[in-house]
């Protein structure tokens, strides 16, 4: 059966996912602090706007100054597709308070309340007709009840793939840390999309790894990644291998660069021809 998917247009990071994520995938991005999960959200956002693809921003540890300022930073004007109806940012961080607070239309008055947060988030992704959601950061949400994390990711994962989104949800973890950002989160999510930054011998390296993701194949290495003036780039041909003691980069075997070429190929192929279909549909909806 051939999977719907949505593409992120992060360059490297769909041929790892061997087209994209599955349609209505909620997939958690996880890392330390500076590895990149915020930007590949806000990435993953901005590359639908500018196709077309309505997006809604759930702002829950920043100030939606802030979260403006992170796009804009990037060279991605979020504000006229804000203007547009197509972009919107939901307010779960000031509850209500303040200047900006008064401006927004989607607001989370008291940011604990996960319903109110729901009910928001849906009418949002609505009144927008949304495909794409950011939620940053979900682990907010539970950090103080971790209990009912499994419970918060499913609430909002219902709504969100029951709309028919796709959706990344920024998940924080301590420097160091194994897990992915909470007990039960990591069975609840569709996907897993591990950032790092690693010291070796004095120097950083970034990379990333699909831990998971349901209904397509992934690349089973850990490939590296930078962070430019244009946003996340993934070096998809190449893997990051690390010992205690160095950390090479490595070409990835033909074979497999030759499968996600060919994956990719397969999914452009598919990307043109709805878009074929949606014209024609237009067309005989106005003979």
């Amino acid at each position: 059966m051939n999977v719907r998917r949505v593409r992120t247009y992060i360059p490297g990071l769909d041929e790892i996912l061997y087209g994209g994520i599955p349609e209505r995938n909620i997939v958690l991005v996880s890392g330390g602090p500076g590895t990149g999960k915020s930007i590949s959200a806000q990435q993953f956002i901005y590359n639908g706007l500018i196709r077309g693809e309505a997006g809604v921003y759930v702002a829950l540890e920043e100030h939606p100054v802030s979260v403006l300022r992170g796009f804009h930073h990037f060279g991605w004007d979020v504000t006229k597709f804000e203007k547009e109806g197509k972009f919107a940012i939901v307010d779960a961080f000031t509850g209500g308070y303040g200047s900006t607070a008064q401006k927004e239309r989607y607001v989370v008055k008291n940011v604990d309340d996960v319903k109110e947060l729901a009910d928001v988030l849906r009418q949002a992704i609505k009144d927008l007709k949304a495909t794409r959601v950011a939620i940053d950061s979900v682990s907010t949400l539970y950090l103080t009840k971790p209990a009912m994390a499994r419970g918060i990711v499913m609430t909002l994962k219902r709504i969100i793939s029951g709309l028919g989104c796709t959706a990344f949800f920024v998940s924080q973890v301590s420097v160091g840390e194994r897990g992915f950002g909470g007990p039960g989160v990591e069975h609840a999510v569709d996907g897993i999309i591990r950032m790092d930054l690693d010291e070796v011998e004095g120097k950083m390296y970034r990379s990333i790894i699909v831990w998971k993701m349901r209904d397509t194949k992934i690349s089973m290495v850990r490939h590296p990644m930078e962070i430019t003036d244009n946003g996340i780039v993934v070096e998809w041909d190449k893997y990051l291998k690390i010992t205690n003691f160095s950390a090479t980069v490595e070409p990835l075997p033909k074979e497999e660069v030759d499968e996600m070429r060919e994956a990719m190929e397969e999914e452009e192929k598919a990307e043109k021809e709805k878009v074929t279909e949606e014209i024609e549909e237009v067309e005989e909806s106005e003979e």
